[in-house]
C-alpha cells in the first residue's frame, strides 16, 4: 500500500479545518486564553468546532433583559395582585412560558409557589442574560440565594463534606424541601 495516500486528509476532514480556521479568525477580536487552551488540542476537530462556534454565539449574542426574549415582551402582574387561586395556574404557565425560551429553574422545592413566583417576577424577569439559539443550550437559574440553604435542601453527603472541610463550618441540618415540583428541565 502507498504510504501517501494513508496520509492525505479526507474532504470531511479538510473541511472542518476550514470551518476551524474560518471559525478562529471570527473569534479573533474576542480572544483571550480559553481560544488558546492546551485542552482544545486534545479535543477531535469535529468537537472543537462546535465549541468555537458556541463561543462565536455567545460573543455575538444580545444580553437582553428575560422578560424581553418574548415576543411580545412577558408581562407578569405584581406578586401583590396575584390571588392565592390564580397563583398555582399563572406559576405554571410563566415556567412552562420560560422554558419554552430555554430558561431552566433549579432548586426550587424549599420556595412556596408566592415565593418563587416573586423571584421571577424581582429577579428572573429584568435580569439581563445573553440569549442564545444553540440546540440544547439552556440558562439555568439557580433560586437559592445562599450556600446555608443550598447545603440544607440540595447539597448530597459528598457535596456537604466537602464544603465543611473547604469553609472548616458547621453544617446546617439536611431536610427534605416542603414544596416538590417536577419542572421541565429537571
Amino acid at each position: 500500500m502507498d504510504m501517501s495516500e494513508t496520509s492525505q486528509p479526507t474532504i470531511d476532514e479538510v473541511d472542518l479545518l476550514l470551518a476551524n480556521a474560518r471559525l478562529r479568525d471570527e473569534l479573533e477580536p474576542y480572544r483571550d486564553e480559553s481560544i488558546d487552551s492546551s485542552s482544545m488540542h486534545r479535543m477531535p476537530l469535529h468537537t472543537e468546532n462546535e465549541y468555537l462556534a458556541s463561543m462565536l454565539a455567545w460573543e455575538r449574542a444580545p444580553a437582553l433583559p428575560i422578560a424581553s426574549w418574548f415576543n411580545p415582551p412577558m408581562q407578569l402582574p405584581s406578586p401583590d395582585s396575584v390571588s392565592d387561586s390564580t397563583l398555582p395556574r399563572l406559576l405554571a404557565n410563566t415556567i412552562d412560558r420560560l422554558y419554552s425560551e430555554k430558561v431552566v429553574l433549579k432548586f426550587t422545592d424549599h420556595l412556596s409557589d408566592r415565593e418563587l413566583y416573586k423571584i421571577i417576577y424581582r429577579d428572573i424577569m429584568p435580569s439581563c442574560e445573553k440569549k442564545l439559539d444553540i440546540p440544547g443550550k439552556y440558562l439555568e437559574w439557580r433560586c437559592v440565594e445562599d450556600n446555608e440553604t443550598w447545603l440544607r435542601f440540595y447539597a448530597d453527603a459528598v457535596d456537604r463534606r466537602r464544603f465543611q472541610e473547604e469553609h472548616d463550618v458547621p453544617l446546617p441540618v439536611a431536610e427534605e424541601p416542603k414544596f416538590k415540583r417536577n419542572l421541565p428541565g429537571n
